[in-house]
């Protein structure tokens, strides 16, 4: 077998063993020649081979040697993968860039100036068959492409193709095949196109948005959509979020397929954004560590921080798709007219505020059914037969003031549903039963027990929290603000967080001064952080003497109080 030179440029250490790492996977070379190549003593080059040798830890690669002359041996797919490892660590991180390729490309048969080219032209076609191209992971896959151009250029081709071939591989694969051999001039085989098209179905594509389910979920095992059904259902339990959704649990299961399918070939998918959404989104990353957390034990997917950021994009996809959703109102247009005016209408209602509206009904009829109406808004350009906020008279050819009147209605509508909700939280701590109104002046101790009592008669404390509260109360003053008192005891004993309210006709003596509500909080382990919220938003409001008044004045029922308290806390 002949032996070559090297062919490496001068290096800096530790660049020198990656570089003579790469050249003895394409032929037999000299020692001699490579330490003249590198321009450094042959015992520095000794030294080197040292480092190449521990590179080949755990890659079923081994290093022969036949005195001055040096090979690298093990089978075509270890090697590529070998020298993707080595182009990794060249590349400062997994973003595209040109200057990444060219160091990383360095000696290689394949210009770096290609790739650009050969990418843009993939993402294009790939498009064209109907995938969404994940750009952030292309580099791992570009390098991929590269290093199995530069082998089949030296004549290391792989002959087999992949286990359990998916229909799609072969359609990939000439696509694959296509542009190597026009940017790179590299004829691939059948087997190099077909490893080269796993990689690509499996690292950078999903089915794109005109793919139906049938068609995406085709891929996907039943085991592993199940698994990943069940981790969304138990984070949105534990975290209190909008995560149960059919088209996310499909895509996330063909993220989670596809993952698997990388692990099988000991193949990670690197994330430039990983360190940004850690530290930007601490919480969605938490959400997207649960779910990784529960399918490592599921199903096996393995566990690092650039595929946990993968699912946090998704996660934090699906809660912004959420929130929007819940922004965008519904509505139903009444607009009884000549030929195409209700189409016209309709169009300028979408041009106008399509970002904030969605029109779902377009009703003809000059005498309509009006309690029939499901949607948030109805824009009527006759007058409407049921009155409410949600009714809006419109001119058949929308005005300004037609647009201004929609929004005015609109936000109304979403102030409404913002105090539906937050009144919902709120109901979860404080408690009808545990209602005081008027609260008797007879001193902290008394109304502490007052209070309380209502509490363990709700089953949710014991008569030892009771005691605890006073134990509190006797050691600093739980006046919190002029207005309001909050005892509570410094163990968290309670069954579940709850508040007990006691409204004064007047003010009660408290702590040297006086108060007009008091709040007994009985806490939980459990939810005292969820409470810790409520809380503050309790302490603020009760700090500023006229919502304090406003609220006051309607303490007369807790209904009332409630609806009051909610009202100044919105704004």
């Amino acid at each position: 077998m002949p032996v070559a030179r090297c062919g490496c440029v001068r290096a800096e250490s530790p660049h020198r063993a990656t570089a003579c790492t790469r050249w003895c996977a394409s032929c037999s070379t000299s020692t001699v020649d490579t330490a003249e190549d590198l321009h450094v003593s042959e015992a520095t080059l000794e030294a080197d081979l040292v480092r190449v040798r521990g590179l080949l830890d755990g890659t079923d690669l081994v290093l022969e040697r036949e005195r001055e002359t040096v090979r690298l041996r093990g089978n075509e797919t270890a090697q590529r993968r070998l020298l993707s490892r080595l182009a990794h660590d060249e590349m400062d991180d997994a973003s595209f860039h040109p200057e990444t390729f060219r160091r990383a490309l360095s000696g290689s048969a394949v210009a770096a100036s290609a790739v650009g080219p050969f990418k843009s032209s993939l993402v294009r076609e790939l498009g064209e068959l109907g995938y969404y191209v994940n750009e952030l992971a292309i580099s791992d896959v570009l390098l991929h492409i590269a290093i199995a151009a530069e082998r089949v250029a030296a004549g290391h081709t792989l002959e087999s193709t992949p286990a359990g071939t998916r229909e799609e591989i072969p359609r990939v694969g000439t696509v694959i095949a296509r542009l190597a051999f026009e940017h790179f001039s590299v004829a691939l085989g059948e087997g190099d196109s077909g490893h080269l098209a796993s990689l690509v179905l499996t690292r950078i594509v999903a089915p794109g948005e005109d793919a139906t389910r049938e068609v995406a979920r085709s891929g996907v095992d039943p085991a592993v959509e199940a698994a990943v059904r069940a981790e969304i259902a138990r984070a949105a339990e534990d975290f209190q979020v909008d995560l149960v959704d059919e088209t996310f649990v499909l895509r996330l299961a063909v993220h989670v397929q596809n993952l698997l399918r990388r692990a099988e070939e000991s193949a990670l998918t690197r994330n430039p954004l990983t360190r940004s959404l850690k530290t930007t989104y601490p919480m969605i990353f938490e959400v997207a560590v649960s779910i990784a957390s529960g399918l490592h034990d599921r199903v096996g997917t393995p566990i690092h921080d650039d595929e946990i950021a993968y699912i946090a994009m998704h996660v934090g996809g699906r809660l912004e798709r959420s929130r929007k959703a819940e922004s965008i109102l519904t509505a139903t247009i009444v607009c009884p007219g000549y030929h195409e005016l209700h189409e016209l209408l309709r169009s300028s209602v979408d041009r106008s505020l399509g970002s904030a509206i969605e029109v779902t009904t377009v009703v003809t009829n000059v005498d309509p059914d009006w309690s029939s109406f499901d949607t948030d808004l109805v824009l009527s350009t006759i007058e409407p037969g049921s009155s409410g906020d949600r009714f809006v008279r419109i001119q058949p050819f929308l005005t300004d003031a037609d647009v201004d009147r929609i929004q005015q209605a609109a936000a109304r509508v979403r102030r409404g549903r913002r105090l539906t909700r937050l009144r919902g939280e709120l109901a979860r701590y404080f408690l009808a039963d545990a209602y005081v109104f008027p609260l008797p002046d007879e001193g902290e101790e008394a109304i502490i027990r007052r209070l309380g009592g209502l509490l363990v008669q709700a089953g949710l404390i014991g008569e030892d929290y009771v005691e605890n509260t006073i134990v509190r109360e006797r050691m600093s003053s739980t006046a919190f603000t002029d207005a309001l008192a909050v005892p509570h005891a410094l163990q968290m004993t309670a069954s579940r967080t709850a508040i007990a309210i006691g409204v004064a006709d007047g003010s009660a003596a408290w702590g040297g001064g006086r108060v007009q509500v008091v709040a007994l909080a009985a806490f939980s382990e459990s939810d005292r952080a969820a409470f810790q919220t409520v809380f503050e938003q309790l302490v603020e409001v009760f700090s500023e003497r006229e919502s304090v008044q406003r609220i006051v004045r309607k303490g007369a029922t807790f209904e009332a109080f409630l609806d009051e308290l909610v009202s100044v806390i919105d704004g």
